[in-house]
């Protein structure tokens, strides 16, 4: 059961964190509970979708070299068990997100009802599988300001929903590459993607997401609350970043599992430090520590 819930891929969930560290509220106690709560939230509802898809998948996951190791599809764990888990781990988020707010409930119902959607028919439909999953870290961007009453900047939000496609093209690569001729079997929409039809879509989300990000960084909502331009700092490990995973996917033939990825590549993990640290130091930092080019850019 415990590898069921996919634990690791809860690391998709610290994207809640980005309302309270862009709104300059991670010094707010309450807020940094309030986001804390969220995230566990959403933790809950990842991991009952994540059961929801394997009880829906496991005659396919049979047919996949890796996922016919997971747990409902070697028979390990039954799916009677895997569905009341799955309906008890989904009413706790959806009541622990109306007791957060009403306005973060009505998105965690958002969050369950599009994974229905993917896990029952969506998944089948090429483009618009890889767009799904991309919505679903829009979702958690948008409820991480929600829940701390913020409001996400709408270039913000086009930039997540620019990076996780390009994210979601790169595991769909791979796993396209992985699977070669037997990519039907698995799952039938698989074959009407090609390798370059998915460079291609990651090279114009990648670039659009890199694009949107700098053009917050220096937008006059980013201004208006963080008293500088600093945030332009953080531009180069937003390249980096993009750069690292490209490097990952087409020369290392990774990509298959982004959470893991994330975490367990070195370079992109510590990437991912610097860009925290610089991000608090640019939305935290009083103006008179930082050079006078950047307030009056």
């Amino acid at each position: 059961m415990l590898d069921s819930l996919r634990m690791h891929q809860w690391v998709k969930n610290l994207l809640l964190f980005a309302g309270i560290v862009f709104s300059g509220q991670l010094t707010n106690p309450v807020s940094l509970l309030i986001a804390c709560a969220a995230c566990a939230v959403f933790c809950l509802a990842s991991s009952g979708v994540y059961l929801l898809n394997d009880i829906a998948d496991r005659d396919a996951d049979r047919r996949h070299p890796v996922k016919r190791h997971r747990p409902l599809a070697s028979g390990n764990l039954s799916a009677g068990v895997a569905a009341t888990v799955c309906l008890l781990l989904l009413t706790l988020s959806v009541c622990g997100g109306f007791a957060i707010g009403y306005a973060f409930g009505c998105l965690v119902c958002v969050y369950v009802g599009q994974n229905l959607a993917y896990s029952m028919a969506l998944k089948r439909v090429a483009i618009l599988d890889i767009m799904m999953v991309a919505g679903g870290f829009v979702i958690r961007a948008v409820a991480g300001a929600v829940a701390i009453s913020s409001t996400a900047s709408p270039w913000l939000v086009i930039c997540s929903m620019m990076l996780a496609l390009f994210v979601a093209c790169g595991k769909r690569r791979h796993e396209l590459n992985l699977l070669k001729s037997h990519a039907g079997d698995h799952r039938e929409n698989l074959t009407e993607y090609t390798p370059e039809l998915l460079d291609l879509m990651m090279a114009i989300t990648g670039c659009a997401g890199v694009m949107t990000y700098v053009l917050y960084a220096l937008s006059p909502w980013a201004y208006a609350r963080n008293g500088s331009f600093a945030l332009a700092l953080t531009v180069p490990t937003v390249l980096y970043g993009v750069f690292r995973f490209l490097y990952l996917v087409h020369r290392k033939e990774a990509g298959g599992e982004p959470s893991r990825l994330f975490v367990m590549d070195k370079g992109l993990l510590f990437n991912g430090l610097v860009w925290l640290i610089v991000t608090c130091f640019a939305v935290h930092a009083p103006p008179e520590w930082l050079p006078w080019w950047w307030i009056e850019l």
